[in-house]
């Protein structure tokens, strides 16, 4: 009981919500470019938020199934999906049977997720079932997925029930700027240029992956010295280089790292970065800690809200 690559998109790999506690022995987090969107698409599927996915950026690609039935829904960015040439919209669940084939196109916008009901029967390292490419790790043998790939899932046949939907997600919210933290080195960079980060806009180059995004724009200049000691990174963070040309950490960066940190993006908006594309604008507005705090909150409650508006259909 598997599912089948005929097409591995792009770059598709397996992510769950990442791996935690081994930063002090250099393994970083990996895990889902948009968290919140693979959370919303296992609760479509009744499931717990962590179940790994495939997660496929910019383009999809195409799976046949080989066990007795699969449920899944496909969350994220948009993007259009067939199952035997019948569309299916994404934020709903749908049964595909042996034989028949899932195609997801190229996707408008970052990252999608193809979601299983039971999820993929593949070995946990370190607690998690994310792909680290780099170290060749996780996931499905370390790697992004290829063609002739057998992906073994957990269940041999999805149970005997009603398709469900989600009919609000949770607003994309791409307007508006990026919340940060300023710090832990702003200390290091000129007054003009933190008043230039928060007023002027930055651009994704191409130079963009899963360890982290090269920003575009006005270069922020440093007080002296453009490197420190090497210390601690975090997924959002804003590095700066010599050049002053900021680069934001993605889940699989460095655990630790030896340029200036000007800000950090606050936790409630880290999932957007996930739908980032290269010649994507980015802004962004200082917070304070107490206002990041709440707006963890407030998004984790607008959550539970769309899970609750979940139902049944038709």
């Amino acid at each position: 009981m598997s599912l089948l690559v005929e097409d591995p998109g792009l770059f598709t790999t397996v992510q769950d919500l990442g791996r935690t506690g081994h930063q002090r022995i250099g393994v970083p987090p990996s895990g889902a470019l948009d968290s919140l969107a693979l959370r919303m698409g296992n609760a479509v599927l009744g499931q717990p938020p962590g179940i790994a996915a495939l997660e496929m950026c910019r383009a999809g690609g195409q799976f046949t199934v080989a066990t007795e039935t699969m449920r899944f829904c496909i969350a994220g960015a948009d993007v259009p999906v067939t199952l035997d040439g019948a569309a299916i919209a994404p934020w709903r669940s749908a049964t595909a049977r042996r034989g028949q084939s899932v195609k997801i196109g190229r996707i408008r916008g970052g990252v999608a997720y193809l979601c299983v009901l039971g999820g993929f029967a593949l070995p946990a390292v370190m607690g998690s079932l994310s792909t680290y490419t780099r170290a060749g790790f996780g996931g499905f043998q370390g790697r992004r997925l290829a063609a002739g790939d057998a992906l073994p899932l957990v269940l041999e046949a999805a149970p005997e029930a009603r398709e469900r939907l989600l009919p609000h997600p949770v607003p994309a919210e791409r307007a508006r700027p990026l919340r940060i933290l300023l710090g832990p080195h702003a200390e290091m960079f000129t007054d003009a240029a933190i008043r230039t980060l928060l007023t002027e806009s930055y651009s994704v180059t191409n130079n963009a992956d899963r360890l982290g995004m090269r920003l575009a724009g006005p270069p922020l200049a440093h007080v002296g010295a453009n490197e420190i000691v090497s210390d601690g990174n975090a997924t959002g963070c804003l590095q700066v280089p010599g050049d002053g040309q900021p680069m934001v950490l993605m889940p699989d960066r460095h655990t630790m790292g030896g340029y200036p940190k000007i800000a950090t993006i606050i936790t409630a908006d880290l999932h957007r970065l996930g739908q980032a594309l290269p010649g994507s604008v980015l802004r962004f507005e200082a917070v304070a800690p107490e206002q990041a705090e709440v707006a963890a909150w407030l998004l984790e409650r607008a959550i539970q809200t769309a899970i609750a508006s979940i139902r049944e259909f038709p």
